[in-house]
């Protein structure tokens, strides 16, 4: 139990992941089987793609994308420096360079298509957008940069879940799923996330050939499963190609299961919550409430405002610690750690202003309109 008044973040559980978790058991087979089975299915379904992949987190699913076309030494994959640092941390290790673009604007805090325009070199092999907060990159911009460059594109789905992307003009992929418009998708399942199994992942693809690496790298580059095995359908297998162990076991995939039948409608809840703080904040001058005219297309999964100066985030977040409302940030720009400081010569201006002004707010399915009015009051009072 948290000891916040108002937690950032709260799971909607309830009897029907505990119903999920007992099936499993009663079943008496843990690693990977007919529940991860059904839940790719569904998920599939859901995100009207060809193919999906249930993984141990997204981090992996990040990293067998990475593999599945190809990145290697000598490749640049261009990315946000406003993210988590896995896409990073998995292009470093595959021996690439992640080239990090700006930021559209601070109320806008997806990659710039214009800066990754003139970031492209020969040597781009990909470029991975990420949904910030749940609202979807210029995917159409995007998709116009790749298409007749071969370059690759691998979408940062973790925070969009259950989102389609809305262009302002109608282009395509206009309506298309978050995750299913570039040549692969990824997504998280941790415990803060709108689908939560505490950890654990999604990767998709309507590419045949992908698919068909992406099954194998998965686990050990094995070609039948345990599950496949215990059941007759295969005596024996065979290693295709070096893989890794990135299988997402039983009892996560149960529990995903019920997340999944649970998430349209918690997006829903959560956009009339960023309804109700875009009114909390409307007319004021000192604060931006980031992506607050696109409410109707984002999975609400943060809700993060800029506060006037580095120093007002300072004090917003003592004011809002001395009421016991809880608060984060996300994220802190990957060229100010310290793993990449003396590694990359960028500066990325907007990228480094919005890190020190943003602050992200209490988010999740169960919070009152009452206590969104509480936190805003608390935060126009900073200047």
């Amino acid at each position: 139990m948290s000891d916040w008044r108002i937690p950032l973040s709260v799971l909607d559980y309830g009897a029907e992941e505990t119903e999920a978790a007992q099936r499993v058991l009663a079943r008496k087979w843990l690693s990977m089987g007919p529940e991860v089975l059904a839940f790719e299915k569904e998920f599939a379904a859901m995100q009207s793609a060809e193919y999906a992949f249930a993984v141990s987190s997204a981090t992996a699913a990040l990293h067998l994308a990475i593999h599945a076309i190809g990145i290697g030494p000598g490749d640049e994959v261009i990315q946000p420096a406003i993210n988590f640092v896995a896409i990073a941390n998995m292009t470093l290790y595959s021996g690439a360079t992640p080239v990090f673009a700006d930021i559209c604007s601070l109320a806008e805090p997806t990659i710039d298509p214009r800066h990754v325009e003139r970031l492209i070199t020969p040597r781009t092999k990909a470029i991975v957008p990420m949904h910030y907060g749940g609202n979807l990159s210029r995917m159409s911009e995007l998709l116009d940069l790749c298409n007749g460059r071969g370059i690759r594109l691998i979408e940062d789905s973790c925070h969009a879940i259950g989102a389609r992307y809305h262009d302002p003009h109608g282009r395509a992929p206009h309506g298309r799923m978050a995750g299913s418009i570039g040549d692969i998708g990824t997504f998280s399942f941790y415990a803060n996330k709108n689908l939560a199994c505490g950890e654990g992942g999604m990767v998709v693809t309507n590419s045949a050939d992908v698919a068909e690496k992406l099954q194998m790298l998965r686990s050990h580059g094995m070609t039948r499963s345990s599950w496949e095995r215990h059941q007759g359908r295969a005596g024996s297998y065979d290693i295709a190609m070096p893989g890794f162990n990135y299988r997402l076991d039983e009892l996560h995939a149960a529990l995903g299961r019920s997340q999944l039948a649970k998430l349209l409608g918690g997006n829903a809840k959560r956009r009339e919550l960023l309804a109700r703080y875009r009114a909390g904040f409307d007319g004021d001058p000192n604060w931006i409430m980031v992506f607050a005219d696109a409410i109707e297309h984002s999975s609400g999964h943060l809700m993060v405002a800029l506060a006037p100066s580095q120093q007002a985030r300072t004090l917003a977040v003592h004011a809002l610690r001395e009421s016991g409302i809880q608060s984060s940030m996300h994220y802190p720009s990957i060229l100010e750690f310290s793993g990449f400081r003396g590694r990359f010569s960028q500066t990325l201006e907007l990228t480094h202003e919005f890190a020190s002004r943003a602050i992200t707010l209490p988010m999740h399915a169960g919070l009152r309109f009452e206590e969104v009015d509480e936190i805003v009051r608390i935060l126009r009072a900073v200047r």
